[in-house]
């Protein structure tokens, strides 16, 4: 029912938007390798789809990623969304604003519990894999999967390319989930390489759109 009456036009977010934009991208992210690896089911309920250990999960989720629009790129990045999906984006020259300061990072490791020095590990690996030359980062992009099919991913996907595309700057973005590669590659983006994760994380795809590359037909 989640998908009744939803437009997929982009709107700027802001702090109001914090709860919202949380569960959806908890919704978003719930089959993330890279999330599930961060946040894996609770105790005694490994695979339970409904269990109070997906539950926790889910709600850890969602305050995860609402503590890092709320500290991070609602104030430093570009930040959109619909009504089922929302997107982060950061500038050239914000980069470094965006690293989170210590007391996310206390935030964050609350949240994450005895996971949070994987997290730090592999925040510190992919960060390694970053272009030097001026850039957009898109840092997370998540549609509810209830509204699957209905434009709102590739709605926010195009409005942030646009705005990089009107600094004529190219854009980068690591994927965990290998079935988001084609989506990524139908707008222009093409992979650098393969990053694996220490501590037995997944692998990540850092991938690079030239500037005002890649623009589908029809988009």
């Amino acid at each position: 029912m989640r998908c009744m009456s939803m437009t997929n036009m982009p709107k700027p977010a802001t702090i109001d938007e914090a709860s919202r934009i949380g569960r959806t991208l908890a919704l978003a992210f719930d089959d993330d390798p890279m999330m599930r690896w961060f946040f894996p089911d609770g105790p005694g309920v490994a695979g339970a789809a409904d269990g109070p250990g997906e539950a926790a999960r889910e709600a850890s989720l969602a305050r995860y990623f609402s503590t890092i629009f709320t500290r991070q790129y609602a104030h430093h990045g570009v930040c959109e969304y619909t009504d089922a999906a929302a997107a982060f984006w950061v500038p050239p020259g914000a980069a470094d604003k965006a690293v989170p300061d210590a007391a996310t990072v206390e935030e964050l490791s609350v949240i994450l519990g005895d996971r949070a020095p994987l997290f730090r590990q592999a925040a510190e690996a992919a960060a390694g894999e970053g272009p030097t030359e001026p850039h957009w980062y898109l840092a997370v992009i998540g549609a509810d999967p209830a509204a699957q099919g209905q434009g709102h991913g590739a709605a926010l996907l195009r409005s942030g390319l646009a705005k990089a595309d009107e600094t004529g700057l190219p854009v980068y973005l690591e994927s965990s989930k290998p079935a988001n590669l084609p989506f990524y590659e139908h707008f222009g983006f093409t992979v650098l390489g393969e990053v694996q994760l220490p501590g037995g994380g997944p692998t990540l795809w850092p991938m690079r759109r030239a500037p005002g590359g890649g623009r589908p037909a029809g988009a």
